[in-house]
Protein backbone atom coordinates (compact mmCIF):
# COMPACT_ATOMS: atom_id res chain seq x y z
CA UNK A 1 0.00 0.00 0.00
CA UNK A 2 1.04 3.59 -0.58
CA UNK A 3 2.21 5.60 2.43
CA UNK A 4 -0.30 8.40 1.96
CA UNK A 5 1.01 10.54 4.81
CA UNK A 6 4.55 10.19 3.49
CA UNK A 7 3.40 11.23 0.02
CA UNK A 8 1.66 14.29 1.39
CA UNK A 9 4.68 15.25 3.48
CA UNK A 10 6.93 14.89 0.42
CA UNK A 11 4.62 17.09 -1.64
CA UNK A 12 4.49 19.70 1.12
CA UNK A 13 8.29 19.67 1.21
CA UNK A 14 8.29 20.38 -2.55
CA UNK A 15 6.02 23.37 -2.01
CA UNK A 16 2.70 21.81 -3.03
CA UNK A 17 0.06 22.67 -0.47
CA UNK A 18 -2.08 19.62 0.21
CA UNK A 19 -3.41 21.06 3.46
CA UNK A 20 -2.88 18.74 6.42
CA UNK A 21 -0.96 15.49 5.94
CA UNK A 22 -3.94 13.42 7.04
CA UNK A 23 -3.08 10.16 5.26
CA UNK A 24 -6.01 10.41 2.85
CA UNK A 25 -5.20 10.41 -0.86
CA UNK A 26 -7.94 12.73 -2.06
CA UNK A 27 -8.40 15.19 -4.92
CA UNK A 28 -5.92 17.78 -3.67
CA UNK A 29 -3.17 15.25 -3.02
CA UNK A 30 -3.58 13.70 -6.47
CA UNK A 31 -3.76 17.12 -8.13
CA UNK A 32 -0.56 18.07 -6.31
CA UNK A 33 1.15 14.84 -7.42
CA UNK A 34 0.12 15.39 -11.03
CA UNK A 35 1.20 19.04 -10.83
CA UNK A 36 4.59 18.14 -9.34
CA UNK A 37 5.31 15.54 -12.00
CA UNK A 38 4.09 17.81 -14.82
CA UNK A 39 5.71 20.98 -13.46
CA UNK A 40 2.34 22.70 -13.19
CA UNK A 41 0.40 24.76 -10.66
CA UNK A 42 -1.72 22.65 -8.33
CA UNK A 43 -4.90 24.69 -8.64
CA UNK A 44 -5.08 24.27 -12.41
CA UNK A 45 -5.13 20.49 -11.99
CA UNK A 46 -7.80 20.22 -9.31
CA UNK A 47 -10.42 18.96 -11.82
CA UNK A 48 -8.01 16.20 -12.85
CA UNK A 49 -7.31 15.46 -9.18
CA UNK A 50 -11.03 15.11 -8.50
CA UNK A 51 -11.38 12.65 -11.36
CA UNK A 52 -8.39 10.66 -10.14
CA UNK A 53 -9.70 10.53 -6.58
CA UNK A 54 -13.01 9.23 -7.89
CA UNK A 55 -11.72 6.53 -10.22
CA UNK A 56 -8.16 5.45 -9.39
CA UNK A 57 -9.12 3.39 -6.32
CA UNK A 58 -11.70 1.41 -8.32
CA UNK A 59 -9.06 0.41 -10.86
CA UNK A 60 -6.39 -0.58 -8.35
CA UNK A 61 -4.18 2.36 -9.22
CA UNK A 62 -3.71 3.42 -5.61
CA UNK A 63 -2.76 -0.09 -4.50
CA UNK A 64 0.99 0.30 -5.02
CA UNK A 65 3.49 3.09 -5.60
CA UNK A 66 4.66 1.68 -8.98
CA UNK A 67 1.09 1.53 -10.31
CA UNK A 68 0.35 5.12 -9.33
CA UNK A 69 3.73 6.36 -10.56
CA UNK A 70 3.32 4.71 -13.96
CA UNK A 71 -0.22 6.00 -14.37
CA UNK A 72 0.80 9.56 -13.48
CA UNK A 73 3.99 9.49 -15.56
CA UNK A 74 2.37 8.01 -18.65
CA UNK A 75 -0.72 10.22 -18.57
CA UNK A 76 1.42 13.31 -17.95
CA UNK A 77 3.43 12.48 -21.08
CA UNK A 78 0.40 11.67 -23.22
CA UNK A 79 -1.41 14.89 -22.32
CA UNK A 80 1.53 17.29 -22.40
CA UNK A 81 1.53 17.68 -18.64
CA UNK A 82 -2.29 17.59 -18.55
CA UNK A 83 -2.43 20.67 -20.77
CA UNK A 84 -4.08 18.97 -23.73
CA UNK A 85 -7.19 16.86 -23.22
CA UNK A 86 -7.77 17.15 -26.97
CA UNK A 87 -5.30 16.38 -29.71
CA UNK A 88 -3.80 19.49 -31.30
CA UNK A 89 -5.24 19.47 -34.80
CA UNK A 90 -3.32 20.75 -37.82
CA UNK A 91 -4.25 18.64 -39.60
CA UNK A 92 -0.84 17.02 -39.87
CA UNK A 93 -0.17 14.36 -42.55
CA UNK A 94 -0.69 11.70 -39.88
CA UNK A 95 -4.01 13.24 -38.84
CA UNK A 96 -5.20 13.37 -42.45
CA UNK A 97 -4.65 9.63 -42.59
CA UNK A 98 -7.13 9.11 -39.75
CA UNK A 99 -9.86 9.61 -42.32
CA UNK A 100 -11.10 6.32 -43.68
CA UNK A 101 -8.96 4.17 -41.38
CA UNK A 102 -11.05 1.07 -40.84
CA UNK A 103 -8.75 -0.16 -38.08
CA UNK A 104 -9.92 2.88 -36.10
CA UNK A 105 -13.52 2.35 -37.15
CA UNK A 106 -13.50 5.59 -39.15
CA UNK A 107 -15.98 4.55 -41.81
CA UNK A 108 -18.01 7.74 -42.24
CA UNK A 109 -16.90 11.04 -43.81
CA UNK A 110 -15.41 13.36 -41.19
CA UNK A 111 -14.73 10.60 -38.65
CA UNK A 112 -11.01 11.33 -38.70
CA UNK A 113 -11.35 14.78 -37.17
CA UNK A 114 -14.55 14.09 -35.25
CA UNK A 115 -12.94 11.25 -33.32
CA UNK A 116 -9.52 12.83 -32.80
CA UNK A 117 -7.52 11.93 -29.72
CA UNK A 118 -9.11 13.04 -26.44
CA UNK A 119 -8.49 12.37 -22.77
CA UNK A 120 -5.33 11.93 -20.68
CA UNK A 121 -4.58 8.70 -22.56
CA UNK A 122 -6.00 9.93 -25.81
CA UNK A 123 -8.65 7.71 -27.34
CA UNK A 124 -8.75 7.98 -31.12
CA UNK A 125 -11.17 6.73 -33.78
CA UNK A 126 -14.88 5.95 -33.90
CA UNK A 127 -14.38 2.35 -32.76
CA UNK A 128 -12.66 3.43 -29.56
CA UNK A 129 -15.32 6.06 -28.88
CA UNK A 130 -18.01 3.41 -29.35
CA UNK A 131 -16.21 1.13 -26.89
CA UNK A 132 -15.77 3.90 -24.33
CA UNK A 133 -19.37 5.02 -24.70
CA UNK A 134 -20.50 1.50 -23.84
CA UNK A 135 -18.12 1.22 -20.88
CA UNK A 136 -18.74 4.68 -19.41
CA UNK A 137 -22.43 5.09 -20.21
CA UNK A 138 -21.64 8.51 -21.67
CA UNK A 139 -22.83 9.57 -25.17
CA UNK A 140 -19.30 9.84 -26.54
CA UNK A 141 -20.22 8.81 -30.08
CA UNK A 142 -22.74 11.63 -30.49
CA UNK A 143 -20.81 14.07 -28.29
CA UNK A 144 -17.13 13.12 -28.62
CA UNK A 145 -16.06 16.38 -26.97
CA UNK A 146 -17.28 14.93 -23.65
CA UNK A 147 -14.07 12.88 -23.62
CA UNK A 148 -12.26 16.16 -22.88
CA UNK A 149 -14.11 16.63 -19.59
CA UNK A 150 -11.56 15.99 -16.83
CA UNK A 151 -13.53 13.31 -14.98
CA UNK A 152 -14.31 11.42 -18.20
CA UNK A 153 -10.74 11.92 -19.41
CA UNK A 154 -9.54 10.13 -16.28
CA UNK A 155 -12.21 7.42 -16.48
CA UNK A 156 -11.44 6.50 -20.08
CA UNK A 157 -7.73 6.29 -19.20
CA UNK A 158 -8.52 3.95 -16.32
CA UNK A 159 -10.72 1.78 -18.54
CA UNK A 160 -7.99 1.57 -21.18
CA UNK A 161 -5.43 0.75 -18.47
CA UNK A 162 -7.52 -2.13 -17.15
CA UNK A 163 -8.59 -3.45 -20.56
CA UNK A 164 -4.94 -3.75 -21.65
CA UNK A 165 -3.94 -5.32 -18.29
CA UNK A 166 -1.28 -2.67 -17.79
CA UNK A 167 -1.12 -3.26 -14.05
CA UNK A 168 0.29 -6.72 -14.79
CA UNK A 169 3.19 -5.18 -16.70
CA UNK A 170 3.78 -2.65 -13.91
CA UNK A 171 3.67 -5.33 -11.23
CA UNK A 172 6.22 -7.35 -13.20
CA UNK A 173 8.54 -4.34 -13.40
CA UNK A 174 8.17 -4.14 -17.19
CA UNK A 175 7.79 -0.39 -17.43
CA UNK A 176 8.98 -0.10 -21.03
CA UNK A 177 6.28 -2.62 -21.94
CA UNK A 178 3.76 -0.16 -20.49
CA UNK A 179 4.92 2.38 -23.07
CA UNK A 180 4.59 -0.13 -25.90
CA UNK A 181 1.06 -1.06 -24.80
CA UNK A 182 -0.03 2.57 -24.68
CA UNK A 183 1.89 3.88 -27.68
CA UNK A 184 2.20 0.84 -29.92
CA UNK A 185 5.93 1.57 -30.00
CA UNK A 186 8.49 3.49 -28.00
CA UNK A 187 7.78 7.10 -29.01
CA UNK A 188 8.74 9.44 -26.19
CA UNK A 189 10.12 6.63 -24.07
CA UNK A 190 12.88 8.73 -22.49
CA UNK A 191 10.42 11.39 -21.36
CA UNK A 192 8.03 8.71 -20.11
CA UNK A 193 10.81 7.09 -18.10
CA UNK A 194 11.77 10.44 -16.58
CA UNK A 195 8.19 11.30 -15.61
CA UNK A 196 7.54 7.87 -14.10
CA UNK A 197 10.83 8.11 -12.18
CA UNK A 198 9.89 11.60 -10.95
CA UNK A 199 6.58 10.28 -9.68
CA UNK A 200 8.20 7.21 -8.18
CA UNK A 201 10.71 9.41 -6.39
CA UNK A 202 8.07 11.23 -4.39
CA UNK A 203 5.66 8.35 -3.71
CA UNK A 204 6.88 6.37 -0.66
Amino acid sequence: MIDATGLQENLLHKGYSVGVADGVIGPRTLAALAAYVAGRDLTTLLPIGKGMARYLPEFGLLDTAPRLANFIGQTAHESGGYRWLREIWGPTPTQRRYEGRRDLGNTQPGDGKRYMGRGILQITGRANYVEMAMRTGEPLVDQPELAERPDIAVLTACIFWRSRKINLAVDAGQEDKVTRIINGGVTGIEDRRELVAKARGIIP
